[in-house]
């Protein structure tokens, strides 16, 4: 580039070069352009895409198991919530893929690491996995989403971060009632939406989700 400008700049003079030296100019920016080399990658926003993807795929995995053990101690109401919360984080982590999917990357292959134990530690384990995300996780993902211009990254992250923060509430108001005795006073059920995750008790269920205004005619009731 330096030793074409070097030359366009000793034939100055002539009209004609200066022409072409102004579309080979254009061409070459054109190119580079086309090539990817105007515009930086998103690596953040990428990294944290892949990251959301683990972390929402085994905290499915692990809520599911931990509705299993629910239901070996006799905690319904508790293995419920589990259930639902397994089937929203799995919205999550497939939102997640879908954008990480548009932007032209692959999700690396990982092996959902997770620990059952008895119901009260499985709350417990689910309360500071939330907390987690909507303390630290995602705050951040979408602190580097806004700096990078990634609209559609954005959307994912703040339809989990608003759903994180449900579920952590409900977890809180199960390991409350477990300790009191009292876990008939939880919801019998839980409506799960299919496009974001919201998830909602099931006697109070909105006409439309508040995140994403999906109609509750579409809901997944559990």
């Amino acid at each position: 580039m330096i030793i074409i400008m070097f030359f366009f700049n000793l034939m100055e003079t002539n009209k004609t070069v200066k022409i072409m030296k102004n579309l080979i100019l254009i061409f070459l920016c054109g190119f580079l352009s086309f090539n990817g080399y105007s515009q930086t990658k998103p690596l953040n926003t990428i990294r944290n895409l892949k990251d959301g993807i683990k972390g929402e795929t085994t905290a499915s995995i692990k809520y599911e198991a931990f509705a299993q053990q629910a239901r070996k101690d006799g905690q319904i109401p508790i293995a419920k919530l589990f259930e639902a919360a397994s089937k929203s984080e799995a919205i999550h982590a497939s939102n997640h893929r879908k954008v990480l999917t548009e932007m032209g990357e692959k999700m690396d292959s990982f092996t959902p690491q997770y620990e059952v134990k008895n119901t009260a530690e499985n709350l417990q384990s689910a309360i500071d996995g939330e907390t987690y995300e909507v303390t630290t996780m995602y705050p951040e993902f979408l602190k580097e989403a806004n700096l990078e211009n990634m609209p559609k990254a954005k959307k994912t992250f703040t339809w989990a971060f608003d759903t994180e923060k449900k579920h952590r509430q409900f977890y809180s108001n199960a390991l409350a009632s477990f300790k009191s005795n009292s876990v008939k006073s939880l919801p019998s059920g839980y409506a799960v939406c299919p496009v974001c995750g919201n998830t909602f008790d099931i006697s109070k269920v909105d006409n439309r989700c508040s995140f994403c205004y999906t109609s509750k005619s579409r809901f997944i009731n559990l």
